[in-house]
């Protein structure tokens, strides 16, 4: 007769029977996961960037971001306040020197052009009414000298006969002394005569100098307005491509306002930004090698901001091949600026890896099929290679791509 199973007998049966599937997926998750840690010990030799440390020179150089810009470039302005009326020209077009751009409205310069002609004119005229003026003054006071002149000699001529008389006795003292009076006073009178003569003609002389000067600057303003409109007739300054116009006909501009750049897309320089940690690595006349895409152009620093801005420092490169068919304007470019020579350094390529001077973990290779971690020392760089101060020799062979998966390892087999 079947007895009953307990409940523990139960729990032991299917224990039993779960067994084998428990042991099964735990023997299928330790050899997933062995598998995984073989793999993250090893690496493929294809996906591997492997540089072989030699000895050479190296001209240490400091990084910095550029961008093409044309060599020549010059932002044309509104000279006047005014409002655009016709566009001749379109981005992107050829022109020559003189060749008209667009057309402002001239009609209020015009018109104050005209107003200060007729100004120049009228005040020609009254200078010309003050000397005539002057003319008849400085006659009419040197008629008056001559008459007073004619009157003190009388005058003297009555004081001699008086002398003359009272020496004979037939004259008396009194009539001496007048004559004498009447004769100083007419001196007096003739000498303030010709003072005021003299005074006369430096003030006469004065008003037609102010006259003059007056239309001497109102010659000036009609020259200066007249170069103002003349500007306004927007014309090419030069042979060039156009590669902005304002071209919103009816548009407002402003005095000073951009209206148009014409460039020279034919020669272009590079206007880069280096942190202002390197200022003292930049100057003027340092060498410098530009770098887009795969080609590389050597040029000199022409030009550099003296100040900061936003933690960067701004320069210019003036390239030696500025007519380079790889130039184009706009496109980013690396820019390396070369600061010294390192003669007979240890030397390895320079790659992703390398952010700048200090200590690094590489791999190096240990025979053909494995790789084990080092520590590393280096150095200065330029665009090509990285100096090596400790942990390299000659002849090894380094990993140089990006690493950083394979920290927590020590080895690495290479298939």
């Amino acid at each position: 007769m079947d007895r009953e199973l307990s409940k523990e007998e139960r729990n032991s049966l299917r224990r039993k029977k779960l067994m084998p599937y428990v042991i099964g997926i735990v023997a299928f998750a330790g050899l997933v996961v062995f598998l995984m840690f073989l793999l993250r010990q090893s690496v493929k030799r294809d996906n591997l960037l492997v540089a072989t440390v030699d000895t050479g020179v190296i001209e240490t150089s400091v990084s910095a971001s550029g961008s093409i810009v044309p060599a020549f470039e010059e932002i044309i302005n509104s000279p006047i306040n005014s409002r655009i009326i016709e566009v001749y020209c379109k981005a992107g077009d050829s022109v020559d020197a003189g060749t008209p751009l667009l057309r402002l409205d001239l009609q209020s310069t015009e018109t104050e052009l005209n107003k200060i002609k007729d100004q120049i004119e009228m005040k020609r005229y009254e200078l010309e009414q003050q000397r005539v003026n002057n003319s008849t003054r400085m006659s009419d006071l040197e008629m008056q000298v001559k008459v007073k002149e004619m009157a003190v000699n009388r005058l003297e001529v009555e004081l001699r006969n008086e002398r003359y008389l009272d020496s004979l006795g037939s004259g008396t003292g009194d009539r001496v002394r007048q004559a004498e009076l009447a004769y100083n006073t007419g001196r007096l009178e003739l000498e303030q005569l010709r003072q005021k003569y003299e005074n006369e003609i430096k003030v006469a002389d004065a008003g037609l100098s102010v006259k003059s000067l007056d239309i001497n600057i109102a010659g000036k303003n009609l020259g200066e307005l007249s170069r103002t409109l003349d500007d306004a007739r927007i014309r090419a300054p030069r042979k060039a491509t156009l590669t902005y116009v304002n071209d919103q006909i009816g548009q407002k501009v402003s005095e000073g306002e951009r209206i148009a750049i014409i460039s020279d897309l034919s020669h272009f320089k590079i206007d880069g930004e280096i942190a202002d940690a390197f200022g003292d690595k930049i100057g003027i006349g340092s060498k410098a090698v530009v770098k887009i895409g795969r080609e590389r152009m050597s040029g000199t620093v022409i030009n550099v901001t003296p100040l900061s801005r936003n933690g960067v420092i701004s320069f210019s490169v003036r390239l030696d091949d500025n007519s380079n068919p790889r130039l184009r304007s706009g496109i980013k470019s690396e820019v390396y600026i070369l600061c010294d020579v390192i003669e007979d350094a240890v030397r390895i390529k320079n790659g992703s890896y390398y952010t700048g001077p200090g200590s690094y973990e590489m791999f190096v290779f240990d025979g053909d099929d494995r790789m084990v971690k080092r520590t590393v020392r280096l150095g200065d760089s330029n665009y090509e290679y990285v100096e090596v101060l400790d942990g390299l020799v000659p002849g090894d062979r380094v990993a140089i791509n990006d690493m950083k998966h394979y920290n927590n390892y020590t080895s690495l087999k290479v298939k």
